[in-house]
């Protein structure tokens, strides 16, 4: 029989960080301070009655990342203690995939991913942006106004990531909606996860039948030898990891980077790079903020706390971010990969390259063709989006001069 220390009967009892609250989206700099008041491990609350450890300090996440020993990403001991009905379940369950799988599973499922992610010649994906930053400024530019959340970053990248997968543009709002339900993690969450696990299955099915291509095609004839249902989870990991992320990154860059007109100016005249504003946004505002989840294979002393089994351990990595800027200010070198938004260990982001490359042409080509581009409101007056999860704008109201493709500096 496990007896735990004095000092976690007390952390246990101690009322946890609620991060489903709607404050936290308003002001998550708030809820981090408590949880690290409480040491390098908080006591929090990922949805009502779900409790979870939150790693706040660099050290710690990084022996948490790294030791693959002591922490599993195997989520089901957990699930068996959840409600079937918790709106945390859409991002948290079990699924045969690369993001919740150790060991052997986990490397045949990496590799397979990295192989087929890898035949994306960069050339190649730049050239997607700029059609899907094309068609999108289409729509937009004689208005002279939008909303760079709702009218840009999202549907952006359905465009992007549909063309991806093989699937037409005119699949997006259906990818749109249910993506965005399950992040949030609210009531919605269990319609959101059957709507997308409903068009994950429809494009298997597809390419089983026919391939063609697309990432889904070159994952069903990989030497690895997956399955039709190994791919459909592939796929369920990979196009909402490369969905809901990458369109925050981008939004929330956007908000930065309009915040300041110094700052913008010199984006627009090319004196400073776009990748300068996407660094600082995985700094300070990461677009996963709680995301990186495990769980200790058996209860262990981490950091002064004693961790139980089946209760998630999460990294946050948007708590790493606060307390870097309180200790260290806001200047950053480009290439500081500190805030370890990319994860670190076994299950380091393998797409980041790729990730950047679409944030970086789909700002770089807006701002270049929109270079008096104002926001609608202060900064501090945007709202978030709800969820534990994630650092998510609602939307980000802009105008701007009106104009059309074929005038002068036009998008080509």
């Amino acid at each position: 029989m496990t007896t735990y220390p004095a000092a976690q009967e007390a952390f246990s009892r101690s009322a946890p960080v609620r991060l489903w609250e709607d404050g936290f989206a308003r002001e998550p700099d708030r809820y981090y301070a408590a949880l690290r008041a409480q040491g390098p491990v908080g006591w929090a609350e990922l949805a009502p009655g779900v409790p979870a450890y939150l790693v706040t300090d660099r050290q710690a996440a990084l022996d948490v990342l790294r030791d693959d020993a002591t922490f599993s990403h195997d989520p089901r001991p957990w699930e068996a203690t959840v409600a079937d009905d918790s709106p945390v379940l859409g991002m948290m369950r079990w699924r045969p995939n690369a993001l919740f799988a150790d060991g052997a599973a986990h490397v045949r499922y990496r590799t397979a991913l990295i192989d087929v992610f890898d035949l994306v010649e960069p050339h190649d994906l730049r050239a997607r942006v700029h059609r899907a930053v094309r068609l999108l400024a289409s729509r937009i530019g004689p208005r002279g106004e939008a909303d760079l959340v709702g009218d840009f970053a999202r549907p952006l990248m359905a465009l992007v990531f549909n063309d991806l997968f093989g699937l037409p543009e005119s699949y997006g709002d259906r990818l749109n909606a249910g993506l965005g339900k399950m992040m949030e993690g609210g009531a919605q969450a269990a319609e959101g996860e059957a709507e997308y696990g409903r068009y994950v299955l429809e494009l298997i099915a597809a390419k089983t039948e026919r391939r063609g291509d697309d990432l889904p095609s070159r994952l069903l004839d990989h030497p690895a030898g997956l399955t039709a249902d190994e791919v459909t989870w592939q796929v369920f990991l990979t196009l909402g990891a490369g969905y809901e992320p990458t369109a925050n990154l981008v939004s929330n860059a956007l908000s930065r980077i309009l915040g300041n007109p110094a700052y913008y100016s010199t984006l627009t005249s090319g004196a400073r790079p776009v990748m300068d504003a996407v660094v600082e946004v995985l700094h300070h505002e990461t677009p996963l903020t709680n995301y990186g989840v495990y769980y200790a294979r058996r209860p262990v002393s981490f950091h002064g706390v004693w961790l139980r089994a089946a209760v998630p351990v999460v990294v946050a990595f948007g708590a790493l971010a606060s307390e870097a800027e309180q200790r260290y200010g806001t200047g950053r070198h480009p290439g500081d990969a500190s805030h370890l938004s990319w994860g670190a260990g076994p299950h380091a982001c393998p797409v980041k390259q790729h990730t950047l490359l679409i944030a970086t042409e789909a700002i770089e080509r807006l701002t270049q063709w929109l270079p008096d581009l104002e926001p609608v409101l202060p900064r501090e007056r945007l709202t978030w989006r709800p969820g534990p999860f994630h650092r998510s704008l609602t939307a980000l109201p802009v105008r701007f001069s009106p104009r059309t493709l074929d005038q002068a500096g036009g998008l080509q």
